[in-house]
């Protein structure tokens, strides 16, 4: 058994993955004496994601059908250990936020949580206006950002992981059950807003700030439209 599982799901992530890695390995390093495992689950990818993974040490384990939260599952199926920690593949992690994330889930206190959410370069005002309005607001309403996601394994297991019938919005859904398990718990939501995830900007350089800000729009108004891979599709598309 493990300290703590971090989980990657990777779908196509050569270019991205290398770096994601080399910071989270750094990471653990400094979080010593636990122990942790690196779990990076290839979602049928057709480059050398599982290559890369597999020589840097990680274990890597499959899921054929290409959808996040299928293969966030399949890596919190497959970890052994008491804690979970979902990290994107294209998402850096510091050694404090890594730290502090352990400090709550041994802690006995929290049930799971998420953090603050940032870029490593300048982006348009509007996703920087959506960025700080869903930062503002997170930790008051439970929310969790995809990229950066914590739980105890217990309550994963008990809620059923993340939804497989929906291709976006996952951890919408994920962090209300898990906000529900935790109040039978009596357990609270952990929310770090002493610093911030570093992600990629990569869908904001592929398609401009309307389109996206339309998709989300659309998808939060129409949830069945979350069902259809094509109208998901700025996810999945590498």
């Amino acid at each position: 058994m493990f300290d703590y599982s971090v989980i990657i799901p990777a779908y196509n992530e050569e270019l991205h993955l290398p770096e994601t890695l080399r910071n989270l390995q750094k990471a653990m390093e400094a979080v010593t004496p636990l122990r942790g495992e690196i779990i990076v689950v290839d979602n049928n990818s057709t480059d050398r994601t599982a290559e890369i993974a597999h020589d840097a040490g990680a274990r890597v384990v499959f899921e054929a059908h290409n959808q996040i939260s299928r293969a966030r599952n399949c890596g919190g199926r497959a970890a052994n250990s008491r804690n979970l920690i979902f990290l994107d593949a294209d998402t850096i992690i510091r050694p404090e936020i890594l730290s502090k994330t352990l400090e709550m889930l041994l802690s006995g206190k929290y049930y799971g949580g998420g953090i603050k959410v940032g870029f490593p370069e300048d982006v348009p005002l509007l996703i920087k206006l959506f960025t700080r309005l869903w930062n503002s607001h997170a930790g008051i309403r439970k929310w969790v950002a995809g990229c950066y996601i914590f739980c105890l394994k217990e309550v994963f297991d008990d809620i059923g992981g993340f939804r497989e019938d929906v291709y976006a919005a996952e951890e919408i859904y994920f962090a209300k059950s898990m906000a529900k398990c935790g109040r039978q718990k009596h357990l609270d939501f952990g929310y770090i807003d002493t610093g911030f995830i570093q992600t990629s900007p990569r869908k904001i350089a592929e398609h401009s700030t309307v389109k996206l800000l339309v998709i989300m729009m659309l998808l939060g108004t129409f949830p069945f439209l979350q069902k259809s891979k094509r109208m998901c599709k700025i996810w999945y598309n590498r």
